[in-house]
C-alpha cells in the first residue's frame, strides 16, 4: 500500500500561525516525520532556511482566488526533489523518484537512454539536458493505479492547493 498521505493545505503559516494573503511570497518544505512526507508552508518573512533533513522545498506566490489554477509542472522543483532522494532504497522513496522521472521526461529535463535488468530489476538510465548527469532509477513495477497514485500525489504535493 503506497502511503503519501499528506494534510492539505492550510494557506497559514507554519511558524506563525498567520494567514497567507493571496499575492504573498511563501516558502514550503517537505519533510519525513514519522514515516510520512508532511509539508510545511511559511511566510516570506517567518522564513530562513530549510531545515537540514528537507526532503525538498521551493518558494511561490499564494495564488488568488479569482485565479483559475492550471496545473503547471515546476520541472527545476521537481529535478531537485528527484536529486535529493538519489539513492534511497525505501520503498516510498523508490516509487517517487520513478514517478518524478516519468514527469521529468515528460516535461524534457531528463532524456531516456536505455533499460537494464539487473538482479531481477529494470533500471533506466537517464540523462539531464541542462547538467548532462546521469541517473539511474528503479522500475518498481507499479501498477497504472499504483502509478497514477503515486503521480496524483506528486502533484498534490508540489502544487498550491
Amino acid at each position: 500500500m503506497l502511503d503519501y498521505e499528506i494534510q492539505p493545505n492550510t494557506r497559514r503559516c507554519a511558524a506563525t500561525g498567520r494567514e497567507l494573503q493571496p499575492g504573498e511570497k511563501y516558502h514550503s518544505v517537505l519533510i519525513e516525520q514519522e514515516g510520512k512526507l508532511v509539508r510545511r508552508d511559511f511566510a516570506d518573512n517567518a522564513w530562513s532556511e530549510p531545515p537540514s533533513d528537507a526532503f525538498c522545498f521551493w518558494t511561490g506566490r499564494v495564488p488568488g482566488k479569482e485565479q483559475v489554477r492550471k496545473m503547471r509542472i515546476d520541472a527545476d522543483l521537481l529535478l531537485d526533489c528527484f536529486q535529493r532522494i538519489d539513492g534511497s532504497t525505501g520503498t516510498d522513496k523508490i516509487n517517487f523518484r520513478y514517478v518524478l522521472a516519468l514527469l521529468l521526461i515528460r516535461s524534457k529535463r531528463l532524456k531516456y537512454l536505455e533499460s537494464r535488468m539487473l538482479d531481477g530489476r529494470e533500471i533506466l538510465h537517464l540523462r539531464c539536458f541542462r547538467s548532462e548527469a546521469r541517473y539511474d532509477v528503479v522500475n518498481p513495477g507499479l501498477t497504472e493505479q499504483e502509478l497514477a497514485a503515486v503521480q496524483e500525489e506528486v502533484l498534490r504535493v508540489v502544487a498550491w492547493e
